[in-house]
């Protein structure tokens, strides 16, 4: 009996050995489940009519969770009261709690794009809408269409696309101020957008890259795009908005003392080029003093130079077009700026040789400035100083494979505070005509005059640029080599620069149009490329005969 015990403990020993390793070793999981939940019931039912719950019951065949929901979801129309929806970890079911009084007879969409995933895999339920109606029935037009920037190439995710109803109370001025009757949102994959849903009427198209989230237009911070035309729905016309940022008016805020010589204040609004700096006037109680006003680089502030002055306070009086304001500083005894000159070397045959002062410039002497070449012969030049931004620009005619040197000598600089710059010595040089390579840009369906082309690298920065009121082909020679790209706008008021809509004035932007593909530019070739301006989103063009690229002989 002993015995035969022993034998049965030894197979069952066995077994369970044999059953352990096959655990151990045995090949797990499989197919990766890549379907997404879905809804197995609700609560009112989805598509309810007489709709007049206060908490929706959602429930799905597996655990699911809500990922970036305040991104995500597009309740339509918009509630001045957000609903509270949980819960935030997994589980089968979600509730809504409707915290706002429904408008009647309406039909509400909550469109929880992306972020209903199961909780294992992050399966999406791609879209997924819960629709109800407070009155008979379901509003079910729709209006389609896509975004687009005027001046990017491409559009950011997160476009929000609003509808407001035209009636007796609607003004312009609502964008600013109301939500929209029906908004929809490209969300982070889209260009196209869909309001669906609607009731039939007129009505405005807004978009707008919402960033804050009130479903309002912020024109100190956001992009705008809308339609001149009253929309009538139903329609099946399929709209493109293109979205633009408003140059808003100027304003400047009190400033700030930043040294025993300088003032920085802040601005906001446009300061480009040709268009004129704001009057600043710096006073000491009823005295005018003497100052200039520099930009700050790469800040929207500006920089106030004034003389050094024993006082408790300034007035600085800030005036453009219509904003006029004077502001009082207190002053104090601090480190004053001195002179320092760097130089701004160019990078290419479109980049002018510059030099840049810490503090303003006021007196050049030319006669104590010397160009020459690599065999000691002098070279002509000629100066530009852009007061604004506190750079000499020295203009001269450049040749392959050369090398200049400049000298500056004690006393060629004067800057506002009397300071003269030491001996500064600069070189530079270009290469091989070998080491260049050519673009001849050939023009095509240009619609008016005149049109701003623009050479763009890889990072979107402007290498050179050409103004065209007739001719349709541009050379740009002499490129250190890389891959381009091409931007074409039409300067509809001549002013030699791209300038934005306006919606108030129901004024579109001026058209930009992009070279849909590359343009590779190598040392010792010429490129010749057509741009045809009417087809400027088309797949980029192949290597044929609209592009032939050629070795130099």
């Amino acid at each position: 009996m002993l015995r035969n015990k022993l034998k049965y403990i030894s197979i069952i020993i066995l077994l369970i050995t044999i059953v352990s390793c096959a655990k151990r070793g045995s090949i797990t999981g499989g197919l990766k489940d890549t379907i997404p939940p879905s809804l197995r019931t609700s609560f009112p039912k989805n598509f309810s009519t007489n709709f007049n719950a206060k908490q929706i019951r959602l429930e799905f065949d597996e655990n699911v969770i809500l990922k970036n929901l305040r991104k995500q979801l597009v309740i339509s129309p918009p509630m001045k009261n957000d609903p509270l929806i949980l819960p935030t970890n997994a589980s089968k079911f979600i509730t809504i709690k409707i915290s706002d009084t429904l408008q009647p007879n309406t039909t509400y969409s909550f469109n929880f794009g992306q972020s209903l995933t199961d909780n294992n895999e992050g399966n999406p339920l791609n879209q997924f809408k819960y629709v109800f109606s407070t009155g008979d029935y379901i509003d079910s037009l729709k209006l389609n269409g896509k975004v687009k920037y005027a001046y990017e190439k491409e559009a950011e995710a997160f476009i929000s696309v609003m509808l407001y109803e035209i009636n007796d109370k609607y003004n312009d001025s609502v964008i600013y101020n109301e939500s929209p009757r029906y908004i929809t949102n490209t969300l982070d994959s889209l260009k196209t957008f869909s309001l669906e849903n609607l009731k039939a009427g007129k009505y405005r198209l807004i978009a707008l890259k919402d960033l804050n989230n009130n479903n309002k237009y912020d024109p100190k911070t956001e992009k705008i795009g809308f339609i001149k035309e009253t929309i009538s729905i139903p329609n099946d016309t399929l709209y493109e908005v293109e979205l633009f940022k408003e140059n808003v008016p100027f304003k400047a805020f009190k400033p700030t003392q930043e040294s025993g010589n300088k003032l920085f204040m802040g601005y906001e609004g446009s300061l480009k080029e040709t268009h004129a700096k704001p009057k600043i006037t710096l006073k000491n109680n009823n005295e005018i003093l003497p100052s200039i006003a520099t930009k700050l680089p790469k800040k929207d502030s500006l920089q106030i130079w004034f003389k050094p002055i024993k006082t408790d306070s300034l007035k600085v009086e800030v005036a453009q077009g219509d904003f006029n304001k004077t502001f009082a500083i207190k002053i104090k005894n601090q480190k004053k700026d001195s002179l320092t000159i760097s130089s701004v070397n160019p990078a290419s045959f479109y980049d002018s040789f510059a030099l840049e002062a810490t503090t303003p410039l006021v007196k050049f002497d030319e006669s104590k400035i010397k160009l020459i070449d690599k065999d000691s012969a002098a070279v002509k030049f000629t100066t530009n100083y852009d007061e604004f931004r506190q750079k000499l620009f020295f203009d001269f005619k450049k040749e392959p494979a050369q090398k200049y040197a400049f000298q500056i000598l004690p006393g060629a600089l004067t800057d506002f505070f009397e300071q003269t710059n030491d001996t500064l010595n600069y070189q530079i040089s270009t290469k091989e005509l070998e080491d260049y390579g050519n673009l001849k840009v050939k023009l095509e369906n240009i619609k008016s005059f005149p049109v701003i082309l623009e050479l763009l690298k890889s990072t979107g920065e402007v290498v050179a640029n050409a103004y065209l009121e007739s001719n349709s082909v541009v050379n740009f020679n002499l490129l250190d080599p890389a891959v381009f790209s091409l931007r074409a706008i039409y300067d509809n008021n001549k002013n030699k620069e791209y300038d934005p809509g306006n919606y108030l004035e129901k004024k579109y932007a001026e058209e930009v149009i992009y070279f849909s593909g590359e343009i590779d530019v190598r040392t010792n070739w010429d490129v010749e490329q057509t741009f045809d301006l009417s087809i400027p989103y088309s797949p980029p063009v192949k290597k044929d005969d609209k592009n032939k690229k050629k070795k130099k002989p």
